[in-house]
């Protein structure tokens, strides 16, 4: 696992403590937060430093602004709102913070959208000498920019003083190494999606490391047409068929396997009211779509998953969003939630089955880390963590 220092092994009464939260939330046309669950994530940190004593600043991007130009829906101001309410106490917002920020032990503020100074994308040095310059401590919480470096994820905790990670990082790190690196065996993946080509690198890296692999959606289609089984109309990747029966071959080859469907539910057109119609995978017809798992691979699958000692969890197998193709899902997610394994899961599609489901409580950890989640399911190193783990290095 990778060693890094944690935010609570750090003395921080009387320090100037700058935190970079993940506060990304969705908004409305009138600039209203429609959920907040990234922001409760990241009120920990903050409410464990302003208990320690220390003098708070937290920022954050929000969408995608123009570096330089400050446009109104751009701003923090409704995350500094939604904050103090959190916090029960007031919030100030600060804008062009750079060059210095005035803040008292005790006091926490939260510094305008980071993505609108000049140099934050491209990790500018001298930009990230300026924020580390801000603080005494610097604390990486968002662990859903962890893939990016840039200069408030990366460029500062070369710089700063003292660079630790937030107890939601940290939560994150520790349970994708428990997963991926340490894991109990049978270590399961279900990996699904529309395409295979935006997950292939992932299925590559997990296919050396799992004992089993199930894949679903699109992904599911590309894999049953390499395997000569009829699709119909499905959504489907004919230039990665080759791709597809090498990774079987691999699966075979190691003594696992990747399970295919039996049976399907099928319609003949994307809509929420269309049919829904269970068949065996041969009885596919020339008109019709795949839309989810049908009930005897559902079942099989919840046995796989039964047995698994991990499971990590990336996609609904089917069209969940329309109730007559929800049932895959909905097995598959209730296996994981019933299952004895230590299970993950992130991914936007993922987290909303899990809502659908009200399953949050029985998965053992959900990542909110989107694209990192996915970059270190892929093996990739994140060049956030990888500062940490290089700054831990040097103090010992």
């Amino acid at each position: 696992m990778t060693a890094f220092l944690r935010m609570s092994e750090v003395p921080l009464a009387g320090q100037r403590v700058f935190i970079r939260a993940d506060l990304n939330v969705p908004q409305d046309d009138h600039g209203a937060i429609t959920d907040d669950t990234r922001i409760r994530a990241s009120m920990p940190a903050v409410r464990q430093a302003l208990e320690a004593g220390a003098a708070v600043m937290v920022t954050s991007h929000l969408g995608r602004p123009t570096e330089g130009e400050f446009k109104p829906e751009d701003s923090l101001a409704p995350v500094a709102a939604r904050m103090a309410e959190l916090l029960g106490k007031p919030v100030r917002l600060v804008a062009d913070w750079v060059d210095g920020v005035q803040v008292a032990p005790g006091e926490v503020v939260l510094l305008e959208n980071c993505r609108l100074n000049r140099g934050e994308k491209k990790n500018d040095d001298d930009l990230a000498r300026k924020l580390a310059a801000l603080c005494d401590v610097y604390v990486n919480d968002a662990f859903g920019t962890a893939h990016r470096a840039e200069a408030t994820t990366h460029g500062i905790a070369r710089h700063a003083k003292v660079a630790c990670a937030g107890p939601l990082l940290a939560a994150e790190l520790d349970a994708l190494g428990r997963a991926l690196q340490q894991p109990a065996r049978p270590l399961l993946a279900v990996v699904a999606g529309s395409k295979v080509s935006t997950k292939l690198t992932i299925l590559e890296s997990l296919a050396g490391k799992v004992d089993q692999l199930i894949v679903g959606g699109g992904i599911a289609n590309t894999f049953l047409k390499a395997a000569g089984h009829p699709i119909g109309k499905s959504l489907c990747e004919d230039d990665l068929l080759d791709e597809a029966r090498r990774l079987m071959a691999a699966a075979k080859a190691r003594g696992g396997d990747i399970p295919l469907p039996s049976d399907v539910v099928v319609g003949k057109r994307f809509a929420a009211d269309e049919p829904a119609v269970v068949k065996a995978v041969a009885d596919v017809a020339a008109d019709d779509m795949i839309f989810d798992i049908g009930p005897h691979t559902a079942r099989a699958y919840a046995d796989i998953i039964g047995r698994a000692g991990t499971v990590v969890w990336n996609g609904p197998v089917g069209v969940f969003e329309f109730d007559p193709f929800a049932a895959g899902t909905e097995a598959v997610g209730r296996a994981i939630a019933v299952s004895a394994a230590f299970s993950i899961a992130g991914g936007g599609d993922t987290l909303a089955a899990i809502a659908k489901y009200g399953l949050e409580a029985d998965i053992s950890y959900i990542s909110t880390g989107g694209g990192a989640f996915l970059e270190f399911l892929e093996g990739k190193t994140l060049p956030a963590v990888a500062i940490l783990a290089e700054r831990a290095a040097k103090a010992h």
